[in-house]
């Protein structure tokens, strides 16, 4: 016979679970596009964090889709091989040397352990990259920077098949040339296409840092897209923030409904994202 007391603990997780609900609900059925980067990819535990998480969501009915980036390793690799790299005000080019380091990097190395991450936690995912089923095709970014490129024309049709089989996307920002060239793309990019060309429901950029600060330096939770543009005019939005919100303003604007700016280094950071009242970060709006 084996006895216990009830704990506060105990009674607080149930709660949080019934709180729930009516979530669960409301992204049923759901795609939620994830970006992956920085500190999320940074240890193996918070790897192993983030997968749990996405393997939950998809087994209370979410389709989730995950796009990563991997500039640390990408530049990590380019060092062993004695790769150099030029830069124009500041952007890499990217050579047709570099471009083949960066495809092996981004669709083996990284993609791959993303993928085994989410197996390893009970999911089924399947390591993809824009190139497959021509699922991104992309045009030139700028003759000056190479190889990088810009999408063009979306085919999300494999991804909706998957959804079907309840497998898990991971995708490679890895773009297919109209003449068979290789692009580059950037991951925040790549993400926002490819959440426009699904109609997500969410698309969930993961950074490094808390959300959207006003200009008293604290995060707002929710903004429409008029003020995203006139906290840019003002300067508010400056740095690295500025092209994450416009990911966030193009995807709206391609059809997705909201996007959410959230701190990856917060433990179990998208679950608390969609399904609690007070969400993870700032949640744009187009409205």
């Amino acid at each position: 016979m084996k006895t216990q007391d009830m704990n506060r603990n105990w009674i607080a997780t149930a709660e949080t679970l019934s709180n729930a609900l009516p979530y669960l609900q409301r992204y049923d059925e759901a795609v939620i596009v994830i970006k992956l980067g920085g500190h999320a990819m940074g240890s193996d535990e918070a790897m192993d964090s983030f997968a749990r998480d996405v393997v939950l969501m998809r087994q209370v009915g979410v389709n989730p889709v995950i796009v990563h980036g991997g500039g640390p390793m990408i530049n990590a690799m380019l060092g062993k091989l004695g790769v150099q790299s030029e830069f124009v005000d500041g952007k890499r080019v990217t050579d047709k040397a570099t471009v083949e380091v960066v495809e092996m990097v981004l669709s083996g190395l990284v993609n791959k352990r993303i993928v085994q991450a989410v197996n390893r936690q009970g999911g089924t995912a399947v390591g993809l990259s824009g190139k497959d089923a021509n699922l991104m095709v992309c045009d030139q970014t700028d003759p000056a920077l190479g190889f990088v490129g810009t999408p063009a024309e979306m085919n999300p049709k494999l991804l909706t098949d998957l959804f079907a089989h309840e497998i898990i996307p991971v995708i490679a920002p890895i773009g297919a040339g109209r003449d068979g060239e290789t692009f580059n793309v950037n991951g925040d990019t790549a993400a926002g296409a490819i959440a426009a060309a699904l109609k997500a429901d969410r698309l969930l950029l993961l950074t490094d840092v808390p959300g959207v600060k006003n200009a008293e330096g604290k995060v707002v939770t929710e903004l429409a897209a008029e003020n995203i543009r006139e906290m840019t005019r003002d300067g508010v939005i400056a740095g690295g923030m500025i092209p994450k919100t416009e990911t966030a303003l193009a995807a709206i604007e391609g059809g997705v409904r909201a996007v959410a700016i959230i701190d990856g280094r917060a433990p179990n950071a998208v679950l608390l994202e969609l399904f609690t009242e007070q969400g993870a970060g700032s949640l744009i709006r187009s409205g």
